[in-house]
């Protein structure tokens, strides 16, 4: 059963941040650290600090020829279960990394001398060029590294959904980058049926084919043979009739078939194709139709329905303010990800309706940090469920919550508007003041993003922002 079926969350895969596992069975994704070490929102790049902290030490005790200590960072690598992703056909069993699996992989990757080259950059390049290394095992490699992140992200997401937590559970071992070791710790967990389960973000999984050896050896590596066999006119050169002369892929893996000993030697000579990969290979994120059975065409429909009938007014706040986190959820994928509620600053003086991290790479939520210089790491959202407008104290309330090293960006969200140019002209005077930028949503305006909302073109949704922001910030 779901996550969301377990927890009474009533939300589709769509309107939640996390991957909505079964925790029966294993999901065929796979935590990426690739992935994770493209985006820029806080959690991924604390996570992606770990990775490379637990990787700096076991190339540095490799190097140093500490074999000994090098190996006893491996001996925490055991098989977790926890997240149900991977590739188990009945219960999640953690077909990762086991002790066996390590040993092994350990004795491959001094054997392929990978480290010693300076091949080994960044983690998921194990991938690439240690034998007996895979996705899975990635995954499961990541999951351990990266515990103590996945156990606060899981606390946050079941805060912000009211799932409850047990008290005192032992962690299992994280690495900890401060001290550069291995800890455990008893903490905060979710645990379901006596199982302890971590919640993984789904902007940071993959299916199998991103980063992977037969990407990089067919689209890269061959490209790069074919050109080098034209440029030296070798016995693998065809001539068309029209004299234009060619080599074919399949002549040339069958010279030079793809092995990863073959890719540690090419690589070595040729490191400029290996960073050519890492820059084209971009991070796509799942999208929701690929992790679930949902159409989210009608999630969309349904959704904008359930909005307008619930009533404005104080008794329906809650009511409100939870279906527009969904809503959000849905349409900012995966710009805006990590919601937290109610969050406190100023030691808990002032509360935050909902926050969201600015994992934005492209579009208008990009443009704000890079072009117009206004600090968004973090995205403020307010829910006011009023039966009138809001006026200049609802703006000051938001507007007293942003600060440079948190972020001047946020969404006042209201039912509707009866003068709309009167609320724009006090978002103007706030923008012009220094305070940030307040972005005004109405009910309308939801359903308008929810109606032409696409997975795979964020064209509306870019223009319909950017059409209200110039509004505020262009006279």
């Amino acid at each position: 059963m779901k996550i969301s079926k377990l927890f009474n969350l009533d939300k589709s895969q769509a309107e939640l941040d996390f991957v909505d596992i079964d925790i029966t069975k294993d999901l065929p994704l796979f935590l990426d650290p690739f992935f994770l070490g493209n985006r820029q929102d806080k959690w991924s790049l604390e996570a992606t600090l770990t990775l490379k902290s637990f990787f700096q030490k076991l190339i540095d005790l490799t190097k140093a020829g500490k074999e000994k200590e090098a190996r006893e960072l491996f001996e925490f690598l055991h098989e977790p279960n926890s997240t149900c992703l991977g590739m188990s056909l009945d219960k999640p069993d953690g077909n990762g990394v086991g002790k066996t699996d390590t040993s092994k992989i350990y004795k491959n990757l001094l054997k392929s001398r990978a480290i010693q080259s300076g091949l080994l950059q960044d983690i998921e390049d194990n991938i690439l060029f240690v034998d007996g290394f895979g996705k899975d095992k990635l995954s499961d490699m990541t999951t351990n590294i990266i515990r103590k992140h996945l156990i606060q992200y899981t606390g946050a997401q079941c805060d912000l959904h009211n799932i409850p937590l047990t008290d005192n559970v032992p962690s299992e071992f994280y690495w900890n980058r401060q001290e550069g070791a291995w800890k455990a710790e008893y903490t905060r967990m979710l645990v379901v049926e006596q199982r302890k389960i971590l919640l993984v973000p789904k902007g940071v999984v993959s299916f199998r084919e991103s980063y992977t050896p037969e990407k990089y050896y067919n689209h890269f590596v061959l490209n790069f043979l074919q050109n080098e066999h034209l440029k030296l006119n070798t016995a693998l050169v065809k001539q068309r009739k029209g004299g234009k002369k060619y080599v074919t892929k399949k002549d040339i893996k069958e010279t030079t078939p793809q092995t990863k000993e073959f890719l540690r030697q090419f690589t070595t000579n040729h490191p400029e194709v290996l960073a050519a990969f890492k820059k084209k290979t971009k991070n796509n994120s799942v999208k929701n139709i690929e992790i679930s059975d949902i159409s989210v065409k009608n999630v969309c429909k349904l959704l904008g329905e359930q909005l307008v009938n619930i009533p404005a007014g104080v008794r329906n706040a809650s009511a409100f303010h939870n279906k527009i986190l969904g809503i959000l959820e849905l349409i900012f994928y995966p710009k805006l990800i990590f919601p937290m509620k109610e969050k406190g600053i100023h030691q808990g003086r002032k509360r935050i309706d909902i926050t969201f991290d600015n994992a934005a790479d492209t579009g208008i939520l990009y443009r704000l940090s890079e072009k117009m210089r206004l600090p968004c790491q973090y995205i403020f959202i307010e829910c006011k469920n009023y039966t009138s407008d809001p006026e200049n104290p609802e703006l000051d309330q938001l507007a007293g919550r942003f600060a440079v090293n948190r972020g001047t960006v946020g969404f006042l969200i209201c039912r509707s508007f009866t003068n709309r140019k009167l609320f724009i002209e006090r978002c103007r005077d706030t923008y012009k003041d220094g305070r940030g930028l307040i972005i005004p949503l109405v009910d309308q305006d939801i359903i308008n993003l929810l109606d032409n909302h696409n997975e795979y073109n964020d064209s509306f949704f870019d223009k319909y922002l950017s059409d209200i922001i110039r509004e505020i910030t262009v006279n």
